[in-house]
């Protein structure tokens, strides 16, 4: 039987999962939108630099993410330093987006897809997915670690929350 502290802690689990993902999403919307039009709009402005508009997209869409994250998936959640928390969530996104660069490497420069189905594919969709399992474990565990507790009910939520648990 479960107790009524783990099943607090799954609901909270899924409310961040679905809310990362619901940011994430927006995220992605806006990289595929910045790849995309850098790499293929009218003549691209970055038509024959690939790795190059995945880089700038990445970077736009994390400065979406970060404030997504932040006021919304981990809101309940203090902040240790705002420096910190933004050196860290880019430190890792960069990460996350050598990931996907990685792919996107592959495919383009080792197996030569290079069309834009198959950058899109090893991009926004392998890239994207790998990077993004890691951004979570690696948001939640490093960069929006710390927790805010209510004053009422401080030592069950300390329980609940805490990192690595």
């Amino acid at each position: 039987m479960t107790s009524v502290l783990e099943r607090s802690r799954a609901r909270r689990l899924a409310h961040e999962l679905a809310t990362f993902g619901a940011v994430g999403l927006t995220g992605y919307v806006v990289d595929v939108s910045v790849f995309n039009l850098l790499r293929y709009a009218g003549p691209g402005l970055l038509e024959d630099k690939p790795l190059t508009a995945k880089a700038i997209s990445v970077f736009v869409a994390t400065l979406v993410t970060y404030f997504g994250n932040r006021t919304l998936t981990w809101r309940h959640r203090a902040r240790a330093s705002r420096l910190r928390e933004y050196s860290l969530f880019f430190v890792f996104n960069g990460i996350g987006m050598a990931i996907a660069l990685g792919c996107l490497a592959v495919s383009h420069y080792l197996l030569d897809l290079t069309s834009p189905l198959a950058d899109n594919i090893s991009a926004n969709v392998v890239g994207l997915a790998l990077g993004t399992a890691f951004r979570f474990w690696a948001y939640r565990t490093f960069v929006f670690n710390q927790v805010r507790t209510p004053p009422e009910s401080a030592p069950e939520m300390a329980e609940i929350t805490a990192p690595g648990r």
